[in-house]
Order: structure tokens, then sequence, then C-alpha cells
């Protein structure tokens, strides 16, 4: 349901005459439920007495994601790109990459059927080698993802969206070691996390309490995302909605600075292998 979400973002990014990226999959893959689950999720992070607005981040997640994607690859020349929790992301067919381009899709094999059959009822071909890899993220994947034909004595470009929160600290230190494992010297990392600011911080208790009534609550966070990243092996940095190279325009919030008490931060991260 989280996917479906993160796919009626999409979709209604699309629309707009300024949008940032232009998904025609989207709404397809969110369905009925993914609108109905992104309405509710908003309104209860409305607070009370402020006007409905659309939330930007996942639109500003999203394109920056993909110009860190297009990026890497044209500049580390890497050939392998793994999506660990693609969920119903689209890049694969949205997205122009160079021939000879291996996208791995790694997901719950229930997510990945269903996307297959949106795909399927479109009847739409991937711009690049795509192959799906159902996994279970709190187990070892990382044979199934070499037996897919992943190289990993090749430089690769990684992307971990949308994940973290939903995991214990346990299984989100599992993924980021066991990505540093398979990743060449040179691999790239893009993810994004909530800050343990964002868990405690009482203005996003009404979200977090909405998220767990929709049985997907939030259990992880760090505030020092360059930390956590480089104690397992990543050169990371971090940047926060309201950066200018995040925001692309669309943050309308104060940019308060970082570890203000009280002030519940994400980032959107970017790592190197050494």
């Amino acid at each position: 349901m989280t996917a479906r979400l993160t796919a009626a973002a999409r979709a209604r990014e699309s629309l707009r005459p300024d949008r940032l990226f232009d998904d025609p999959l989207a709404a397809a893959l969110a369905g009925s439920e993914g609108f109905a689950l992104m309405e509710r999720l908003e309104t209860a992070a409305r607070l009370p007495g402020t006007p409905s607005s659309e939330n930007p981040y996942i639109a500003m997640r999203t394109r920056f994601f993909d110009d860190f994607l297009v990026a890497s690859v044209a500049q580390s020349q890497a050939s392998q790109i793994v999506l660990v929790a693609a969920g119903l992301d689209s890049r694969a067919f949205r997205l122009a990459w160079p021939e000879g381009t291996r996208f791995f899709e790694l997901d719950r094999a229930d997510v990945l059927r269903a996307k297959q059959d949106v795909l399927d009822s479109r009847a739409v071909a991937p711009r690049c080698d795509r192959r799906t890899v159902a996994v279970d993220f709190l187990a070892g994947w990382g044979d199934a993802l070499v037996g897919a034909g992943f190289d990993a004595a090749q430089p690769s470009v990684w992307l971990v969206e949308g994940l973290f929160p939903y995991l214990d600290e346990v299984a989100a230190n599992a993924v980021v070691e066991q990505s540093a494992r398979l990743a060449a010297p040179g691999s790239r990392l893009g993810a994004d996390m909530v800050g343990r600011s964002m868990l405690e911080s009482p203005w996003t208790r009404s979200y977090l309490a909405a998220l767990a009534r929709e049985n997907s609550p939030w259990l992880f966070g760090s505030d020092e995302p360059e930390a956590f990243f480089g104690a397992r092996g990543w050169t990371a940095t971090a940047l926060r909605p309201g950066d200018p190279a995040a925001s692309y325009g669309r943050w309308l919030f104060p940019m308060l600075p970082r570890g203000f008490p009280g002030n519940p931060q994400s980032f959107l991260v970017t790592a190197t292998r050494a």
C-alpha cells in the first residue's frame, strides 16, 4: 500500500503544468487505493487550522533520485542499477538508459507480481535490461541478486528509496551493510532517511499515528545519516528538503538549522563506496 501511495504522488505530480517529471504509468500503478491512502495520510498530517495543500516531498524526492541515477550512471559508467525495495517504481520505463544497462528491481514477490500485472495490461517495454528479484529484506538477499546476473566485481549504482522508516534498526543496518559488501569500489548509492527527530516530534504525531493505523508504522530514523552510512562502508553526504539542490522551488516551509530542537528532519543521502 505504501508503494501505491508513492505512485499516486507521482501521478499527481505528472498532471501539473510545472511538473518535475512525467510518469505515465503512475496512475495505473497506484490504483484507487493509492489515491485514497494519499488523501488519508495528507489529511492526518495537516495541522489544525491550516489550509489543504499537497505534500511536495515525494515529488521532490523522485526528481532528486532521477537526477542522481542518471548522473551516476553517466559519470561512473556503471552498467548495473540496483533498486532495493523497488516497489512500484517506473524508472526502468520512463528514463533513458545507456545501451547495456541492467536494472535490478528487488522487492517482495507479491509486490513484484502486482506490479507486473499492471505492466502487462499496459503492454509497455522497459528501456533497459530489467530484471526483477523476489527477496525478503529481513533475510539475506545478496545471493539472489548475484543469481539474477549482478556482477559484484563491477561498479554499480544503488537506490534505497522509501524503505528505511519501515525497518527496525537491525534490519536497516543489514540492508546498508549488504549493499556495501556487494558494491565494487567507486559504486554509488542514493537513499532517503527520516530523522529520529521525525519520529519524536510533536508536529508529526498525527501522521505517525495514521501510518500505524494503516499497518505501516515508521520504526527507524537517524539524524546523523553521514555517520550511519559511513560506519557501514559508504562515504555519504546528506541534504534536507529546503536545501536548494533538493527542493526545485517546491519546499515552502521554514528552513531551520540542522538539529534545531523539536524540528522533524528528513534527509536525501548520496554516497560512494571507497
